[in-house]
């Protein structure tokens, strides 16, 4: 009888070794969902020309066919309390979104209550809302608030889902806000997207890439030709942000790593990863 306690206590110990050696699983974890989900990416432009370059980044998936029916709104001037001058690109939103974009920088509370119409109508059909942070998290604090008040039975610790790379980001976000986006929203930190080997594609290069001669979309090539000549046109000027990279003559569309985690985009891991994985696409 002892002999027997002892080989079931034993078969536990070993049971529960084996399964505490395999990694843990979130039972909440959610994908994106091309069909029902909504894409919003908001752009800070002030004062790091980074943006336009992600800018270019993100235009150049959604042109690919994967991508072709990705529901996205974009969002300009979504910035914090940092300080300095805005950079004007909304000759590139144009081009690049068409008229999938709103303007927080000329009129914020109308590109608020533009994105709560498109969030509200997702929200009631079951779908999520993913906010790619290309920047500060003051204007999506403001949006929950607004989804809590109007659509006080959406959930928006499981319906809205927010993804930042950047500690400098965090750091000029109002601080009241940016505890209301990681209290009331599923908050994700993923590695900054200026770096190497952290587990976040590093899409900053000092160096050139040789990207004209991966790509030949003409309509993909038009985009960056813009958001580099905007780019090299205010990097710097009137006391913004001077970014290294791009004084270079490289890349920064660090901005765009957010959009990488959530559409799961595998196999990039730096800047012509991905002008290479445009050209497969097409």
């Amino acid at each position: 009888m002892i002999k027997a306690v002892f080989h079931v206590i034993l078969i536990v110990i070993i049971v529960s070794c084996a399964n505490s050696s395999e990694p843990k699983r979130d039972s909440q974890v959610v994908n994106f969902n091309l069909e029902n989900d909504l894409l919003l990416v908001n752009y800070d432009c002030k004062t790091d020309v980074d943006d336009l370059h992600s800018i270019a980044a993100f235009a150049s998936l959604i042109r690919q066919p994967e991508f072709s029916k990705l529901n996205f709104h974009a969002v300009a001037g979504a910035y914090g309390i940092q300080e300095g001058e805005y950079v004007p690109g909304n000759s590139l939103f144009n081009l690049a979104f068409s008229d999938r974009w709103s303007d927080a920088h000329l009129n914020h509370d109308k590109a608020l209550n533009e994105v709560f119409v498109k969030v509200a109508n997702v929200l009631s059909n079951d779908g999520n809302i993913w906010i790619a942070e290309a920047g500060q998290s003051d204007f999506s604090s403001k949006l929950v608030m607004k989804i809590q008040e109007k659509l006080d039975r959406i959930s928006t610790t499981k319906r809205i889902h927010v993804v930042q790379h950047s500690d400098w980001n965090e750091e000029v976000t109002d601080p009241a806000h940016l505890a209301n986006v990681k209290k009331q929203t599923d908050y994700h930190k993923i590695p900054d997207g200026n770096a190497l080997n952290n587990g976040t594609p590093g899409f900053n290069s000092s160096s050139i890439v040789d990207w004209t001669n991966i790509i030949t979309n003409q309509e993909i090539k038009s985009l960056w030709d813009l958001a580099i000549q905007l780019a090299d046109t205010y990097n710097g000027e009137d006391g913004r942000y001077l970014n290294e990279s791009i004084k270079a003559g490289g890349l920064d569309f660090s901005d765009f790593s957010e959009v990488h985690h959530i559409l799961s985009l595998e196999n990039i891991e730096n800047c012509t990863d991905y002008f290479e994985y445009l050209a497969s696409q097409n």
